[in-house]
């Protein structure tokens, strides 16, 4: 029996540790500009790289692209290949996660000064792909479209938690990743985006 309760309490740390969540909770007194940066106790990971959340990650430089598929905001599949040509920054997020969503407007204002040096493709891993573009829409993202998978194809495929994020070139293979949230508006960032270009 007390095997047993070991086993019950390894799983449920194992399943609060994994995840989206805040570490703790903000002051409140933030100003309308400090609302879009990136906290340090926002960034999330449960497997950071070199053990520090939001680490950039280079352990699968020069892997393809997996071939999983999801939907575009035409309503179609995509899939990384299709953008193939250009480099990809592939987000992963879903509304109910606290740090993709602070994330969300840097990464907006990323896509719109990359243009068409840089795809930004940021697929939501909400189950219910029908609150997605409507939220996008109230957050006024106007660079971010609204791809969707509800299957978890990529957060799945890849092993990540949210939010994830993965640079790949213009062949379609892995240059860098980062678990957590990120300032992409950071100078860190912009030098980070570099290296596919």
């Amino acid at each position: 029996m007390a095997s047993r309760s070991a086993i019950v309490f390894l799983l449920g740390l194992a399943f609060t540790a994994g995840g989206c969540d805040r570490q703790s909770p903000g002051s409140g007194q933030a100003t309308a500009a400090a609302d879009n940066a990136i906290a340090p106790d926002e960034v999330v990971a449960t497997k950071p790289a070199q053990g520090k959340a939001g680490a950039v990650d280079r352990a699968q430089h020069g892997t393809a692209a997996i071939n999983a598929a999801f939907t575009g905001p035409d309503g179609k599949l995509a899939k990384l290949a299709d953008f193939r040509g250009k480099p990809v920054l592939l987000n992963l997020w879903a509304t109910w996660c606290a740090p993709c969503v602070k994330e969300l407007p840097s990464l907006d204002a990323l896509a719109a000064r990359s243009g068409d040096r840089v795809k930004v493709v940021a697929v939501s891993q909400d189950m219910d792909q029908a609150k997605v573009a409507p939220f996008v829409t109230a957050r006024r993202l106007h660079r971010i479209q609204p791809y969707t998978d509800p299957q978890m194809n990529l957060s799945l495929g890849y092993r990540v938690n949210l939010p994830t994020t993965i640079l790949f070139d213009s062949k379609g293979r892995e240059v860098w990743r980062v678990s957590g949230a990120m300032d992409w508006a950071s100078p860190e960032a912009r030098k980070l985006i570099q290296e596919a270009l």
